[in-house]
């Protein structure tokens, strides 16, 4: 676990109750009752401060180092780092439990994620689709999507401003993708006679990014703010492209009658 255990460490309150797994409960139950004791009276002060906000520098950190766990194929780390996220989630749930206007604990989150998988597998619950393969899963789930999600109004919405930049971006471009809108070759890879081969494994793609980040750090430039601001036009694009399918485009002309 990250940080958060370290600065919890020698702030529980001198006795404490013992936590004892229910007869008939499990080591998840065990868990979730020790959330509850360190953030209740007599718990652990350090923990009864922590608020949603407080939390998120380790949900990120958290998730980050499992992360890396899972692609260092090392099980007893992903096994750690699995449960430091899980912890992260009892965490918030239990704050929720306990705060005015939010008033929701783990079983509502678990209940509203079963309702989620369910609904958005109706081929697998007895719904009316069917997929033989997983191409044709995500062929619907869009559909899906947009009927549980009703108020979003681009394939946009939805898409964390805070995800790192590289990471964004292919989820941007996967999106504008599917309303017509493509990212077309730089301008100078338009007028090169043999413009350079494109990286056909994830490594060299990986050295090409390095090269390219080594490349405008030399001359001063901010890879992550420069890849955000292009992002930027290319979703206008794609919000553009949005209005003018629906004929809401005030620059796009109206046809004639």
């Amino acid at each position: 676990m990250g940080d958060i255990r370290n600065q919890a460490q020698g702030t529980t309150t001198a006795g404490a109750a013992a936590i004892e797994r229910p007869a008939d409960g499990s080591a998840l139950d065990e868990l979730v009752a020790t959330v509850a004791l360190l953030r209740a009276p007599g718990g652990c002060p350090w923990d009864a401060d922590q608020t949603h906000e407080s939390l998120l520098q380790y949900l990120v950190e958290e998730s980050w180092e499992l992360i890396e766990a899972i692609e260092a194929g090392d099980r007893d780390e992903m096994i750690e780092e699995l449960g430091d996220v899980l912890y992260q989630v009892l965490f918030h749930a239990d704050l929720a439990a306990h705060t005015p206007g939010e008033d929701f604990d783990i079983q509502d989150v678990a209940a509203h994620m079963t309702a989620k998988m369910v609904s958005r597998h109706p081929h697998v619950f007895g719904g009316d689709r069917t997929a033989e393969t997983a191409d044709d899963v995500v062929s619907f789930w869009d559909e899906l999507k947009a009927d549980e999600k009703p108020h979003r109004t681009s394939v946009l919405d939805g898409i964390p401003r805070g995800m790192p930049a590289l990471a964004r971006a292919q989820k941007v471009l996967g999106k504008a993708a599917k309303v017509g809108v493509t990212v077309g070759p730089t301008p100078a890879e338009a007028t090169d006679a043999a413009p350079p081969a494109s990286p056909a494994t994830e490594d060299e793609l990986g050295r090409t990014l390095l090269a390219l980040v080594a490349s405008a750090r030399s001359q001063g430039l901010d890879a992550e703010r420069a890849l955000r601001g292009a992002m930027r036009g290319l979703e206008d694009e794609v919000r553009a492209a949005e209005r003018s399918a629906d004929g809401d485009d005030p620059a796009v002309a109206p046809p004639l009658a």
